[in-house]
């Protein structure tokens, strides 16, 4: 194994779709070969006046706090905002109370608006957000919610609810599936042989994209055998946490910047040891 091609001779599985290109860019660049397969589609919310009526409420009537649980929120939210001439008024209604950030890619699309978030999460986590908002005067104020999907986020809103707060919840965009079935259940009996290293989850619906093809082809005994057998890498505890909560074990995160590079890096490191034997 060559110092400048530390994964030559891996395989690894992206299910990646809008970063896909850079992704494999930073995996092949160190050696590894990549089977592609993006398991879902990031859509703008089809129901766009809904996201527009929230936007108009929160300029004209800004809530006491806004969480900002994922970048592709705010982003989303400020292209709907452009599309209806309302980007500069959304910026200064933003700029004027205070954001509680999940993690660094809301607070690094704040940064570019030429923002800061008021708070960040103690964790980059719904629990590590309901943490946080224990510690702050919530109590009888609207807070407004941008969500990730469709996903109501139950348990943020029940918290923000015993907390005696007013959510005002946004979901600006939807996933949608990306790969047809084909692609996803050769993707799965690769993994049932063994001829893939590691596959590479950078957000939630992937895995559950990939367990629904399963259950929909009568596949989840090779899913489930594949996964034991390969080594499975999350690009942050939001997806890990989630991979945990379908009985999926988390071999290679970063330890503390989630995002693309440190997940390679860590690959890396792991993946630079003598090979495991046979079943790992």
């Amino acid at each position: 194994m060559s110092d400048d091609l530390p994964l030559a001779g891996r395989t690894f599985a992206l299910p990646e779709t809008r970063l896909l290109d850079v992704l494999a860019g930073l995996v092949e660049r160190r050696g590894a070969a990549i089977w592609r397969c993006p398991m879902v589609a990031i859509l703008d919310h089809p129901d766009e006046d809904a996201v527009l009526a929230w936007l108009r409420h929160f300029i004209q009537d800004p809530p006491a706090l806004t969480i900002l649980l994922t970048g592709e929120g705010l982003r989303r939210l400020l292209a709907c905002a452009e599309r209806h001439a309302l980007d500069e008024a959304f910026r200064q209604a933003l700029a004027r109370q205070p954001t509680l950030v999940r993690g660094p890619k809301p607070a690094r699309v704040l940064k570019e608006m030429g923002l800061e978030p008021r708070w960040s999460a103690v964790s980059p986590t719904t629990a590590g957000v309901i943490e946080t908002l224990r510690t702050l005067p919530v109590a009888g104020r609207d807070v407004g919610v941008q969500l990730y999907g469709e996903d109501p986020n139950l348990p943020l809103m029940t918290a923000l609810q015993e907390l005696g707060a007013r959510p005002r919840p946004v979901a600006p965009y939807v996933y949608a599936p990306k790969s047809d079935d084909e692609r996803v259940v050769a993707l799965i009996h690769a993994l049932g042989e063994g001829r893939i290293d590691a596959i590479l989850f950078t957000s939630q619906p992937q895995y559950r994209r990939l367990r629904q093809v399963a259950q929909e082809h009568g596949l989840m005994d090779v899913l489930e055998r594949g996964i034991n057998r390969t080594q499975v890498a999350a690009i942050g505890p939001v997806a890990a946490d989630d991979l945990a909560r379908h009985g999926v074990r988390v071999d290679i995160m970063p330890s503390d910047s989630f995002f693309m590079k440190p997940l390679v890096s860590e690959l890396v490191r792991v993946f630079s040891r003598p090979a495991p034997p046979s079943g790992h």
